[in-house]
C-alpha cells in the first residue's frame, strides 16, 4: 500500500468527508485515468498523440470523409491498445463507489469503455466510444464486434453490411458536435450534483472543461485529482496532484471501510 505525505492524507480525509455528506456525486474523468491501463493520451506535450500527429489530418470528420483508409491505418494501433486494455484500480474504485451509492454519474471524455468494463453503469461518454459504428452512407448502425477481428488483425476497413459504405466508429472526431442527448445529461448532472470529482483531466478541451465550473457555480463541492494543475484548482475544495491509481482506491477504502 502506498504511503502518502501528511498533506495528501489530510486531503484524502477531506475528500472522504465531502463524499460522505454528498447526496449526488458526479465524476468527470479524462485521459489520465486510462493511461495507467496502457492507453496513450492525446494532449501531453511529451508523448501525447497530438505531439506526433496533426489531428486535423488523421482524426477530423473531413479527413475521414476524404481518406478513411488513412484514419483507419492511424487508428489501428490505438484500437488494439484499447480493446486489449483492462480497467485499473481507479476505474474499479469508482465502480465500487457507484455500486455503494457514493457516485451517481460518471462523465468521461474517454472512448475506451473501461468504465463500463470495470462495472460502472451510469456512464456518459461525451466523446463517444469504439463499441458501435455507423455507416457514412446509409446510417446503418452495428456493433464494432462485427468488424473487430478483420480490422485489428488484418487492417480491413469496416464496410456496411447493408450498402457497402464505409463504417465510422461512434467516436467524436474533430469538427463533430458532441452527442446531444448525452451532453444534455452531462450538463444536468453537473448543475444538480452536490459534489464533483475531476479525475485525470487537465480540463483543456471545451465544452467539457466548463462542466466543473458549472458545478461550482451551482453550489457543488469540487475535488480535483490530477497530476498537473487545472484552471479551476483555485475554486476546488480539495486538490490532489498525485497518481489517481493510488488516490481513488485510498478514498474508496476509507468510504467503504
Amino acid at each position: 500500500m502506498v504511503e502518502f505525505s501528511s498533506r495528501t492524507q489530510s486531503a484524502i480525509r477531506c475528500a472522504v468527508d465531502i463524499l460522505r455528506a454528498s447526496t449526488r456525486t458526479t465524476v468527470l474523468t479524462g485521459a489520465g485515468i486510462s493511461t495507467p491501463s496502457g492507453i496513450p493520451d492525446f494532449r501531453s506535450s511529451t508523448d501525447g498523440l497530438w505531439s506526433r500527429y496533426d489531428p486535423f489530418e488523421v482524426a477530423s470528420l473531413t479527413a475521414f470523409r476524404y481518406n478513411p483508409e488513412k484514419f483507419y491505418a492511424w487508428m489501428r494501433p490505438l484500437a488494439i491498445q484499447m480493446f486489449n486494455a483492462e480497467p485499473n484500480e481507479a476505474h474499479l474504485g469508482l465502480a465500487r463507489l457507484e455500486d455503494a451509492g457514493f457516485v451517481e454519474t460518471i462523465i468521461t471524455q474517454n472512448i475506451d469503455s473501461l468504465h463500463h468494463r470495470a462495472g460502472s453503469v451510469n456512464v456518459l461518454e461525451v466523446h463517444g466510444s469504439m463499441e458501435a459504428m455507423t455507416c457514412m452512407n446509409c446510417f446503418h448502425k452495428s456493433s464494432s464486434s462485427d468488424y473487430l477481428d478483420a480490422y485489428l488483425n488484418f487492417g480491413d476497413i469496416p464496410l456496411c453490411s447493408e450498402c457497402s459504405g464505409v463504417m465510422k466508429p461512434d467516436i467524436i472526431l474533430m469538427e463533430e458536435q458532441l452527442p446531444a442527448r448525452t451532453w444534455l445529461k452531462a450538463v444536468d448532472s453537473s448543475e444538480t450534483c452536490s459534489a464533483m470529482i475531476v479525475a485525470g483531466s487537465s480540463l483543456e478541451v471545451v465544452p467539457v472543461a466548463r462542466l466543473p465550473m458549472q458545478a461550482v457555480d451551482h453550489g457543488a463541492h469540487l475535488i480535483i485529482i490530477n497530476n498537473s494543475s487545472t484552471y479551476i484548482d483555485p475554486r476546488a475544495d480539495v486538490v490532489i496532484h498525485e497518481d489517481l491509481v493510488d488516490i481513488i482506491p485510498a478514498i474508496t477504502r476509507q468510504l467503504l471501510d
